[in-house]
């Protein structure tokens, strides 16, 4: 028997609406009791206790998308790196986008990527996080034919999303109605790649400046509203990913209130940096969608907090030190995110009292669970132990080193961040 209390800890549950100071005893997986106070003499033999003062104990996060390496750019990521960067920073379920090489648009690289992924697990010490995939919506994510959606639906993938924007309007319209009977999530990034043309930075003034072609907004609210009127007509459920636009956290809130079936999700980053922070020209800061201005970001924040954007995704894009190591405008979107994103997000927002600490849990937590289907993991007795440790206030360096991701492309290399995940679990 294994058996685990944390004394006198912050418990933040937003399945439960709960952020108390609490006794919880976890015992084989399980969560066992939660009380004000558990007595020693309750407790199982050879418990271990872990005093909480401090400490954070939550719900184990959900990242709705991220980029594996493995297989096809095994130098970038690889299965086991991958999992190991989601542990160490608090994710417990993972969920892989099917833009690998080969892509996972046939029910024979969805089945590879499971064995494959539950052999690593099986060599691995310690706790591993759940590992899930986004079945491929049109042939290798090209966007020009359907997948085999049915096939698919029946080896088990999470749900239906290229990872890349579909610009055929006529294919867009038809994989909704074709997946819909199927009842899992679609997820689409509405980008319009003829008007971003070469753009890498969010068009205005700073674009202006830093001399960097721009990329104007309507490339994704154009076909963000033709998407909703396509949910409108269709009544198909559908999750809209990478939100970076003031104007597309309107659309959205105006959908929601006309009661469409929609969810929407922001990066992680494009919450922290706007354009402004460009001028170094670190090609980390090279994202896509790209960095949003200043106004943008501003609208992104006050969606999560009042509940237009639902699930904040880390879209965890892991890049060689030479991909990266290249003029901003010729490098690869993307940078890594799975053990940066908790402690950047709350001391930017929680600990400044932008946000309340339930508000970023849920956004990382349940509200990512529930755009996927999923049931929330909440710390009540006889639920699954799915927890994550957190000490907002222990500092460390992030290297190469202490990065557990095969890549370490991020903008905050090298710097001292306050705040770490101590432990995460699996039931």
């Amino acid at each position: 028997m294994t058996s685990v209390l944390f004394r006198q800890i912050r418990v933040l549950d937003p399945a439960a609406h709960c952020d108390r100071i609490a006794d919880v005893l976890a015992v084989d997986g399980k969560v066992a009791a939660v009380a004000d106070a558990i007595p020693e003499s309750d407790l199982p033999a050879h418990t271990h206790i872990q005093e909480g003062a401090g400490l954070v104990l939550g719900t184990g996060l959900v990242d709705l998308y991220s980029h594996s390496g493995e297989p096809g750019f095994e130098s970038r990521e690889t299965l086991a790196s991958l999992r190991a960067a989601a542990i160490a920073g608090g994710f417990t379920r993972l969920v892989l986008l099917p833009d690998t090489h080969p892509p996972m648009d046939s029910p024979a690289g969805v089945e590879w990527l499971r064995s494959h992924s539950q052999s690593h697990s099986q060599l691995q010490l310690g706790n591993s996080p759940n590992l899930y995939t986004w079945g491929a919506l049109t042939a290798k994510t090209k966007g020009e034919q359907m997948a085999e959606l049915a096939e698919l639906a029946a080896v088990g993938v999470v749900g239906f999303a290229d990872g890349s924007p579909i610009q055929n309007g006529a294919l867009l319209r038809r994989v909704l109605e074709y997946g819909q009977p199927f009842g899992k999530p679609i997820a689409l990034w509405c980008c319009d790649l003829a008007i971003t043309g070469n753009g890498v930075i969010r068009d205005g003034v700073a674009a202006l400046r830093l001399g960097l072609a721009g990329s104007p907004a309507i490339a994704e609210t154009a076909p963000l509203a033709t998407l909703l009127e396509f949910v409108a007509e269709l009544g198909v459920p559908i999750h809209v990913m990478r939100v970076s636009t003031a104007r597309s956290v309107e659309l959205i809130r105006s959908a929601k209130e006309q009661g469409l079936p929609i969810t929407a999700s922001v990066t992680w980053m494009h919450l922290l940096l706007d354009v402004l922070d460009v001028q170094s020209y670190d090609p980390n800061l090279r994202l896509d969608p790209p960095l949003g201005n200043p106004s943008d970001r501003q609208a992104l924040i006050q969606g999560i907090q009042d509940g237009t954007i639902d699930a904040i995704a880390i879209d965890h894009s892991p890049y060689t030190y030479e991909e990266k190591t290249v003029a901003f405008a010729e490098a690869p979107p993307g940078a890594i995110g799975l053990e940066l994103a908790l402690p950047l997000l709350w001391q930017t927002f929680v600990a400044t009292g932008t946000w309340e600490a339930l508000t970023l849990w849920r956004s990382l937590s349940s509200h990512p669970a529930r755009c996927l289907g999923q049931i929330p993991a909440t710390i009540a007795p006889g639920q699954p132990a799915e927890l994550t440790l957190f000490d907002p206030q222990i500092e460390w360096q992030v290297s190469s080193q202490t990065l557990h991701s095969l890549s370490s492309n991020t903008p905050w290399l090298g710097q001292t961040l306050k705040g770490k995940v101590l432990r995460a679990t699996m039931s």
